[in-house]
């Protein structure tokens, strides 16, 4: 059983500080060259915070759009990504790592959250594309 109690760590604000092949990643899931733009200077919070009957929800906020999921570890759930995508995605707790498959038209990325020296790193996959995202907390 995935217990809430594991999630406790990546509870809280964090800020992206760095991100790395972004541009290869979006490429490589299909998102438009004018959207590439303002996604790369676009420095998103993440928040991460937990509500009633243990909804975990995840919160990016950027000056161009916040998008929102709410979800419970092991349950597939429709999402509409930040570039409009509909799709269905599932969060699954995995040694530490919180691991998002989001699949839509008949493809699969994976985006995988953890915490490394207090830092909040996502590394996002697709095929032989993969971005690393660093995210700093914020008080």
């Amino acid at each position: 059983l995935q217990t809430t109690a594991k999630m406790e760590q990546f509870m809280g604000k964090w800020k992206l500080t760095k991100s790395e092949n972004f541009e290869e990643y979006m490429k490589a899931i299909g998102v438009g060259f004018a959207s590439r733009q303002i996604a790369n200077l676009a420095k998103p919070s993440l928040v991460f915070s937990e509500g009633d009957g243990g909804l975990i929800s995840m919160k990016s906020t950027t000056t161009f759009k916040t998008v929102e999921i709410k979800f419970r570890l092991g349950e597939e759930f429709g999402e509409i990504t930040a570039d409009d995508r509909q799709a269905k995605s599932t969060m699954s707790l995995l040694n530490g790592k919180l691991i998002q498959s989001q699949t839509w038209e008949g493809k699969t990325t994976t985006i995988e959250r953890e915490i490394q020296d207090g830092k909040l790193i996502a590394k996002c996959i697709m095929g032989d594309a993969v971005s690393l995202r660093t995210y700093e907390r914020e008080d």
